[in-house]
């Protein structure tokens, strides 16, 4: 068992504690949001994710996982540190690191005794040894080892994917600091779960480079579906047929009105701005791009044809307002383009999501809102199933 810090309770920092907890570790998650805090110590979990909360209530009964505004104390008492805040899009697409520079700073300043400090935040190639120089800096040559750690986590089945994983990336020069990471995924390693031992820029890479390939792989079959429509062929038999192949696999080969949510976009996007850092074309990142902003354009442009692109006081029901099921994340969500662009048009808008609705009310208060599918759909003139 080992005394762990997650500083972080965003999605990732939260279902990363909950799971390092029910693998055996004591586990302290610390953020400086007094309300996340609070509602955490209440039993109230702050974001939607099918299985976090027994899994987070079953560690408190265990007394394995705790929370704690306190994060000075929470890195005094773990040996391994998890960075696992936020890292948006700044507005030139590269990722916004101030969150990651703050914790490390804060790190430094605490280190009593050795510690590991490991990135869950997807960062930049050359994060890690950013961080490093930070937090040798700021606490005067203190004794650390640096680890890289990335998520592969699916909003909506991220506790299976963390309990579960197709492997485990641990990126890092040190050979204590592995043999102490593969003691904290100890139950995987001796279900021969694979650990990848990989330097941390590889670590770093194989991150962005997954995110990345999955989001093409959608905006691919996005684009044979636009195709297909246009030939008369059934897109989803293609796609089934497709998937069989090993090779391809039919995982995210699922048609609609392109990606969103708080990875695939900004990941691509970070991956896009260090190309061309780099001085290095990344053609089909570009592409992904593209195509991904037209398809969400594209979806628009079916609904206005259907009243001869004068959709003024035209009522339209919009069912799914998350950019995927099983979660209540709006961010980057098709449904927001969508239906920022009709009420511009004076469209009238129904809505109904099993889960996010509350989230799509703090971007769109003055829409109309329904407990269910068919009195969301009654009265319509069209209907748009977005996720």
């Amino acid at each position: 068992m080992k005394k762990i810090a997650i500083i972080g309770t965003g999605y990732v920092g939260l279902v990363s504690g909950a799971g390092l907890a029910e693998f055996g570790n004591k586990v302290i998650c610390a953020d400086s949001n007094n309300n996340k805090i609070d509602q955490l110590k209440s039993g109230k979990i702050p974001i939607y994710e099918p299985g976090l909360k027994s899994l987070v209530e079953k560690n408190i009964n265990k007394n394995r996982i705790a929370f704690s505004t306190d994060l000075e104390k929470a890195i005094h008492e773990s040996e391994i540190i998890f960075i696992a805040v936020g890292t948006p899009s700044d507005d030139s697409g590269a990722a916004d690191l101030s969150a990651v520079e703050a914790v490390s700073k804060i790190i430094a300043h605490n280190i009593n005794n050795y510690k590991i400090v490991c990135t869950k935040s997807t960062v930049p190639v050359g994060t890690g040894d950013w961080i490093a120089s930070i937090i040798k800096e700021e606490s005067s040559g203190k004794e650390f080892d640096y680890v890289s750690n990335p998520e592969f986590l699916r909003e909506g089945a991220a506790v299976n994917d963390f309990l579960y994983p197709d492997r485990v990336v641990v990126g890092t020069s040190s050979k204590k600091a592995f043999k102490e990471m593969r003691e904290v995924y100890r139950p995987l390693y001796l279900n021969e779960t694979p650990i990848v031992k990989t330097g941390v820029e590889t670590a770093e890479m194989i991150k962005y480079a997954s995110n990345s390939f999955l989001a093409l792989k959608i905006s691919y079959i996005n684009e044979i579906a636009n195709l297909c429509e246009a030939v008369g062929a059934d897109v989803h038999q293609v796609a089934k047929a497709m998937g069989k192949d090993g090779r391809i696999s039919s995982k995210f080969l699922h048609p609609g009105p392109g990606f969103g949510g708080s990875c695939f976009p900004k990941d691509i996007q970070a991956l896009h701005s260090l190309g061309k850092e780099k001085n290095v074309i990344l053609n089909t990142v570009e592409a992904t791009i593209k195509t991904n902003a037209h398809q969400k354009n594209i979806a628009l442009e079916k609904i206005l044809k259907l009243v001869d692109n004068d959709i003024s006081d035209s009522k339209v029901a919009i069912l799914g307002l998350s950019f995927k099921p099983n979660t209540d994340d709006i961010r980057e969500s098709p449904s927001s383009y969508i239906v920022n662009e009709l009420v511009d048009r004076g469209a009238k808008i129904n809505a109904y999501d099993p889960v996010a609705d509350q989230n799509f009310k703090s971007n769109f208060p003055d829409i109309n809102y329904f407990n269910d599918w068919r009195s969301c759909v009654t009265g319509a003139d069209i209907c748009a199933v977005m996720t």
